[in-house]
């Protein structure tokens, strides 16, 4: 028996019809929390991100089209997380992103904590000799060691910065005195950006940013009065149109090779965040891949 009337497909933006072999995102939920610090709660995220997309029109007036119909999007299950140790989960993201990578596929993961960032680029680093990765973040998560281990998410970037040179941080406010001194020519804070146009801000990525991008957007770089469904919120952010803009000023001129959005920790209730994630990734998907 033919049911009448039913919900839209548990995958990214709820797409009736998927099919990995002509999809160019392949999209990763990956599920792991285990080295957040303050809130956690970030493992629930992709599940969130999934079930508000489900929900989207997926006609943008913006581009006057259906991006999932011009733009071929596969969402992936769950990756589970290797429960001996953070770098087993870095490995495992690493290999998984690999096999898209040999396929062809743009990596999209949804997270979980930023930690998964690393096992991305790691997979990204394998691959592409000459990329660059640009941070968007309100910490600047470039710590060597933070509590015992080098694998969390407050050693990002320094791990990051370890597989690929050119690395640039933007929208930072929030960071130890070590690295402020040690990073100071690759990180665009949050107080210069208060002063400056988009078109500079997208100017000064650029200028520091490769042809070949990955692009890991940690979603607390959005203002937490604007956005409070994250691990560690932190004021005076980005406002979502602010973000919004930044991304396709620099995807008019970057070829994406990989992006994440992570640190979504959803908070019961209230789920205009994850709403607001969900536009943003499609949004992106359009700017990178529909020029």
């Amino acid at each position: 028996m033919k049911v009448l009337n039913t919900t839209a497909p548990h995958n990214l933006f709820g797409l009736e019809e998927q099919d990995y072999d002509t999809a160019k995102v392949a999209v990763l939920p990956v599920p792991y929390d285990s080295t957040s610090t303050y809130r956690v709660g970030s493992r629930e995220g992709p599940h969130a991100i999934i079930e508000a997309s489900r929900a989207l029109e997926l006609y943008s007036e913006e581009f006057d089209a259906v991006i999932a119909d011009k733009v071929g999007i596969f969402t992936l299950e769950e990756l589970a997380p290797d429960f001996n140790s953070p770098e087993g989960t870095i490995n495992r993201i690493a290999k998984e992103v690999g096999l898209l990578l040999d396929d062809g596929k743009v990596p999209l993961l949804l997270g979980g904590e930023h930690t998964i960032a690393v096992g991305a680029v790691k997979a990204i680093a394998g691959k592409y000799k000459d990329f660059s990765v640009l941070h968007l973040d309100a910490h600047a998560d470039s710590r060597d060691e933070f509590m015992s281990t080098r694998y969390c998410h407050a050693c990002v970037m320094a791990r990051i910065r370890e597989m690929c040179k050119s690395a640039f941080s933007a929208g930072v406010r929030s960071i130890d005195k070590e690295s402020a001194h040690k990073h100071e020519k690759s990180i665009l804070y949050m107080r210069d950006m208060r002063k400056m146009t988009t078109a500079q801000i997208v100017g000064t990525i650029l200028k520091n940013t490769k042809k070949n991008i990955y692009i890991t957007l940690d979603l607390d770089v959005l203002d937490s009065a604007e956005f409070p469904s994250t691990g560690t919120p932190e004021p005076g952010g980005l406002r979502y149109e602010e973000l919004r803009d930044i991304l396709k000023g620099v995807l008019k001129e970057r070829n994406l090779i990989g992006i994440d959005f992570n640190e979504m920790n959803p908070i019961p209730g209230m789920v205009a965040p994850e709403f607001m994630v969900s536009k943003l990734i499609y949004s992106t998907i359009g700017y990178a891949f529909l020029k």
